[in-house]
């Protein structure tokens, strides 16, 4: 069930989100060790923000997901903060990334919970 979740200020065309979204999405599957058919990406750009006082470009991404190991966080940080940085030309220092360990109680999905 991860849940990523990438708001940027950059704008771009509909065929590059789409495949940013691909690329997101099977990244977190492969990391996670997750089915892709449970991986759920969105993507918001064009969004008006500022980040140390700065409106140039800039990401903020949520990876929710039940059982998020602390230590795949650190390369989940490097591969989905790499891949925005290719994809969007945002540097890596301009990009924020909440990462949380949901509990399975707390999570719906098909009419239940996990």
């Amino acid at each position: 069930m991860p849940y990523l979740k990438l708001l940027t200020n950059v704008t771009t065309e509909a065929a590059a989100r789409t495949q940013l979204m691909h690329a997101l999405s099977k990244s977190v599957a492969e990391q996670l060790g997750k089915p892709e058919r449970y991986v759920m990406v969105a993507i918001e750009t064009g969004a008006p923000m500022i980040f140390a006082g700065d409106d140039g470009p800039l990401a903020y991404m949520e990876l929710k997901s039940i059982g998020l190991p602390e230590r795949s966080t650190p390369m989940l940080s490097d591969s989905l903060s790499g891949l925005v940085e290719r994809e969007l030309g945002i540097p890596g220092d301009r990009i924020y990334i909440e990462f949380a360990n949901e509990q399975r109680h707390l999570w719906g999905w098909n009419k239940k919970t996990f």
